[in-house]
């Protein structure tokens, strides 16, 4: 009988880190209650990069599996409610130019295709307001819940913002005080290997050999040993994602009741874009940009220049700088080895697919945990293949942005519609999509990263054209369609009548809590 895979050593903390142990952590004790370790190894030295402050509503179901009350969460990491991203100046730059990618679907999306209707009958709505509720509540910075409604439960469908820094502490603490996840605080200065080139241990500083049957590598940028040890290639997507520069900082609101907003803005510059997300205390602001359009400087005062529009007050000494590489590694698991987080790659911050990309590789490994090095290797080929594909459908689905723009003003957004530049899977999707709306089948997996919704959303938010058949629409999906968007109406005229601000409730919720579950 092969050796049973037993240890998981864990080497980088941060967000990625923390995230992989809860959820392996919890898995495993769910199903095998004890028989397993997961030790944590991270260097006092490295301080994380802290900027991923946007989330997926699949966050919900992340911090719910690993047990952790929702009330505690919002109370301790600064956290306020994502209801999606407001893209304002990427079509045409002008001040009244801006769409919504909601996190809600149009109505009845399972079944009917509300963009065939709306594609002949706009009704002078954009394409969010007219299938969905989401874009007016956004507007009105309203809540997606009430301090009624149960933990993790949502009156319309929801994600977060939060402070990087205290949600890695906090992760930390629960793993270790409530799921049994060893934390070691130390530096690595060898990696040894078996005859079989598999990771045999790590070696550090103050506490020796730490030794292990399954290494996830969570050391971030650096790819200490997927990158760095295993000299697995790393994939650069450049010439595709042209942002590879981030200045970012803090903003404090002007007083203690500020508005909180209730989704991601990200608005367009002349070389990039800047990101804007309220927590509860602060908003976090930044500037991605690409470094071969124009230079720091440059890039700096339009960065301070958006902070002062939008009311804020802050000193340039204080923005900080992170170098990017949009890419990823070639592949992702390699030996006994899995790479998740920074270490795997990273593209850039539009449309908070990082965080996503970390929770999604810790539960396939966890659902699909290898019972020993045998089925490790089979375990391997197949993450290597999903995450690959997922990979290449963000990439194409970030660029969608950048492309479909009309802005002549700089030659980043120029640039940034050349054929060149554009993958040939996302060309294709284009052609077909000219003449039928993204739907369903248009994809690969029945589990998309972004599925046909989200594709709709931008498309339709920035202009996209798709001809309407030339066999016309039945009068039953007419009328089914005007049914639903008449819901739509009463749903939205509904929830902006009863939901409270986002301020409202997470002051509530810091009185109270939330019901538990």
């Amino acid at each position: 009988m092969t050796h049973a895979i037993q240890s998981i050593v864990i080497v980088g903390g941060g967000t990625a880190g923390w995230i992989t142990a809860g959820t392996l952590a919890a898995k495993l004790k769910s199903e095998h209650g004890t028989g397993f370790t997961i030790t944590l190894v991270e260097s006092p030295d490295v301080k994380p990069i802290g900027v991923g402050e946007g989330t997926w509503p699949t966050m919900r179901r992340t911090l719910k599996a690993m047990g952790i009350r929702e009330t505690d969460f919002i109370r301790q990491c600064n956290v306020s409610f994502k209801q999606g991203a407001k893209f304002a100046k990427w079509v045409t730059g002008a001040d009244d130019d801006f769409y919504y990618h909601p996190l809600v679907l149009p109505q009845d999306f399972d079944n009917t295709n509300l963009a065939r209707q709306w594609l002949i009958d706009p009704h002078e709505q954009s394409f969010s307001q007219a299938v969905s509720s989401q874009e007016a509540v956004c507007e009105m910075g309203l809540a997606p819940k009430y301090i009624t409604t149960a933990e993790y439960t949502s009156i319309i469908n929801y994600a977060y913002h939060l402070d990087a820094g205290q949600f890695s502490a906090f992760l930390q603490q629960h793993c270790t005080e409530k799921l049994g996840v060893r934390h070691i605080l130390d530096n690595v200065t060898q990696i040894n290997s078996l005859l079989n080139d598999d990771i045999d241990s790590v070696s550090t500083v103050k506490h020796g050999d730490i030794s292990g049957d399954l290494f996830i590598d969570c050391t971030g940028f650096k790819s200490l040993l997927l990158g760095e040890h295993f000299k697995v290639g790393f994939k650069s997507c450049k010439d595709v994602l042209f942002v590879d520069q981030a200045l970012a900082i803090h903003v404090p609101y002007d007083s203690d009741d500020a508005p909180i907003a209730s989704h991601t803005i990200s608005t367009g510059q002349s070389a990039g874009w800047v990101w804007d997300i309220g927590l509860q205390n602060r908003r976090g602001v930044g500037h991605v940009y690409s470094s071969a359009h124009i230079n720091e400087d440059q890039a700096s005062e339009e960065l301070l220049a958006y902070i002062r529009q939008t009311g804020g007050n802050v000193s340039s000494s204080d923005i900080r700088k992170i170098p990017l590489n949009p890419g990823h590694r070639e592949k992702f698991w390699h030996q006994n080895c899995v790479a998740i987080g920074l270490s795997a790659g990273f593209l850039e911050p539009l449309e908070a697919s990082s965080l996503l990309l970390v929770e999604i590789s810790a539960s396939m490994i966890a659902d699909q945990f290898p019972a020993n090095r045998e089925a490790m290797n089979i375990i391997a080929k197949r993450f290597n293949r999903t995450f690959l594909y997922r990979w290449e459908r963000i990439i194409d689905f970030l660029k969608l942005h950048y492309m479909l723009t009309k802005r002549k003003d700089s030659d980043f957004w120029i640039d940034n519609t050349d054929p060149a530049s554009i993958p040939q899977s996302l060309q294709d999707q284009l052609t077909l999509w000219k003449y039928q709306p993204p739907w369903h089948n248009d994809f690969e997996h029945a589990v998309e990263v972004f599925p046909a919704a989200s594709y709709q959303y931008v498309l339709y938010g920035m202009g996209f054209y798709t001809q309407p058949s030339a066999m016309g629409l039945s009068d039953n999906y007419q009328k089914n369609a005007r049914i639903l968007r008449t819901k739509n109406i009463q749903q939205t005229e509904q929830l902006l009548h009863n939901l409270s601000t986002n301020r409202i409730l997470l002051n509530k919720i810091h009185q109270y809590g939330l019901q538990k579950v």
